[in-house]
């Protein structure tokens, strides 16, 4: 019976098997390492070898004298160290070059004059070149949304993820926005509850809480100041509420200490 023939994977569809990547990496000290293996095999050209954060032309240099090492545990770990660095080199690559493409771009240089740069023939491939080489800085959301994934290497996923994380931009800066005009209620509503203290029922707990807020408010500059008055603001407003569904009667004894308490409850549950 033939198989089925296999449908080609969506050219935005994110990568579901996580590649394996070198990542982090402290090249130099590797390179440095290497560098001990030499000079204990005594290669006579060592004090040529470039310096241990000059990855490029260190590795030209170990591959140019690998010779140099006679025991089989010394090449071998010579060996895999280059190989290893090699491909550190190359991811790297990707990240810097995806970097001054853009550097280019700001600068005005045409597709058409990044072709011959990025060797290919015409201004449509430098263009969707480099924007694979996008993917090397980018992750996108699963298909559950939860946890990122490293982008497919296509000009639709780059794309589709940067949307994507424009789009949570957004949103984090909204949030950020929002946030930060509550922070600037929070202060001149605890005061205006303060303010009207005397009309508000004398309960112990909303006492204790109003007490609280009169003493941090002085000092309220920062973010995590403003989060701690907006949580004892809210305890003297759960209080407030609790008075007024236990007893039924009203919290706020005129109109001022009303509208007081009732930008406080507005506050802290908006």
């Amino acid at each position: 019976m033939p198989r089925s023939a296999r449908r080609p994977p969506s050219p935005t569809k994110p990568l579901i098997r996580r590649p394996v990547r070198i990542g982090s990496l402290n090249a130099a000290r590797l390179v440095a390492e290497l560098r001990v293996l030499h000079e204990e095999a005594e290669d006579p050209d060592v004090g040529r070898m470039p310096a241990d954060d000059e990855l490029y032309g260190a590795l030209l240099y170990l591959e140019a004298h690998a010779g140099a090492l006679k025991k089989h545990a010394a090449r071998r770990t010579a060996a895999l160290a280059r190989v290893t660095l090699w491909e550190y080199l190359r991811e790297q690559a990707d990240i810097h070059q995806a970097a001054a493409v853009e550097t280019a771009r700001t600068a005005r240089v045409e597709w058409t004059d990044l072709a011959p740069a990025l060797a290919v023939k015409s201004a449509s491939a430098a263009y969707n070149k480099a924007t694979r080489l996008r993917a090397a800085l980018l992750s996108d959301l699963s298909p559950d949304g939860a946890p990122t994934v490293p982008v497919r290497r296509t000009p639709e996923a780059v794309l589709t993820a940067e949307r994507h994380a424009a789009q949570r931009a957004a949103e984090e800066r909204r949030a950020q926005e929002h946030a930060a005009r509550r922070h600037s209620l929070i202060a001149p509503v605890a005061q205006r509850l303060l303010d009207h203290r005397d009309d508000l029922d004398d309960d112990e707990d909303v006492a204790y809480w109003l007490e609280q807020i009169e003493a941090v408010l002085p000092e309220c500059q920062t973010p995590t100041q403003l989060v701690g008055l907006e949580t004892y603001l809210a305890a003297a407003v759960r209080s407030l509420r609790t008075i007024e569904r236990t007893t039924s009667r009203p919290a706020a004894m005129t109109p001022e200490a009303r509208l007081a308490y009732t930008a406080a409850a507005q506050l802290v549950v908006g």
